[in-house]
């Protein structure tokens, strides 16, 4: 099942939410590269890119892309005033010192426990994993968004993975376009959900138990 824009800027819109001032942020391909589209001008961080880039900003405006500035998905982005370029080696070193505070990540599936998959489905060709792997479990906070359901309308969200694992337990919050639960060792806590959805449609579309929040919020349109 497609997404559409409205609900894929919604998503991103929520993620950026979490992030704070000075900090370093992974975004993965799809919907966290446009996280930076929602964040206020008070807020300032650096968008860190596989590919060698300590400062992305905002996509750029159509008509006026640079043909040799892209994140690690291939798509145009701008580069923040302070930001810098490197080799690919010194932005993976860079994760895997644990220098990036946040990574916003799609994903194929995630357990009930944080476990994530999102780097193959057996049978289909694929890039390669990508920097996913280092990412899922250098990064301080590992946020994921994507699809509740998959194209055949099965749950994303599910007790076991059933695809290969990028990571085990490494998802600290997943933001759908129907809600948004938090991940502990004790499993899932639904926080949030998105209008027009209530708690009935979340549990039918959910392929695992969750606890729900005395607190939940309800975000509207």
């Amino acid at each position: 099942m497609g997404m559409g824009i409205d609900d894929r800027n919604r998503m991103a819109k929520r993620a950026a939410e979490e992030i704070q001032n000075g900090m370093v942020v992974n975004l993965g391909i799809g919907i966290p590269s446009l996280v930076p589209n929602h964040l206020s001008r008070e807020i300032q961080v650096m968008f860190h890119a596989e590919n060698g880039i300590t400062g992305m900003g905002p996509s750029p405006e159509k008509g006026k892309e640079d043909e040799n500035l892209c994140n690690a998905g291939g798509f145009p982005v701008t580069l923040m005033s302070g930001g810098s370029y490197c080799d690919s080696a010194v932005a993976f070193g860079m994760i895997r010192r644990g220098r990036v505070d946040i990574t916003v990540l799609g994903s194929l599936q995630v357990s009930q426990y944080g476990d994530l998959a999102n780097w193959i489905v057996p049978g289909k060709k694929v890039p390669g994993m990508g920097g996913a792997m280092e990412l899922a479990q250098k990064a301080k906070k590992v946020i994921v968004v994507m699809n509740h359901c998959d194209k055949n309308g099965y749950p994303k969200i599910v007790n076991t993975c059933s695809l290969p694992l990028t990571s085990s337990r490494c998802v600290d919050l997943i933001i759908t376009e129907m809600a948004v639960f938090k991940v502990s060792h004790e499993g899932l806590l639904l926080s949030e959900i998105f209008a027009p959805y209530n708690l009935d449609s979340v549990v039918s579309k959910t392929g695992c138990e969750f606890k729900v929040s005395e607190n939940i919020r309800n975000i509207p349109y």
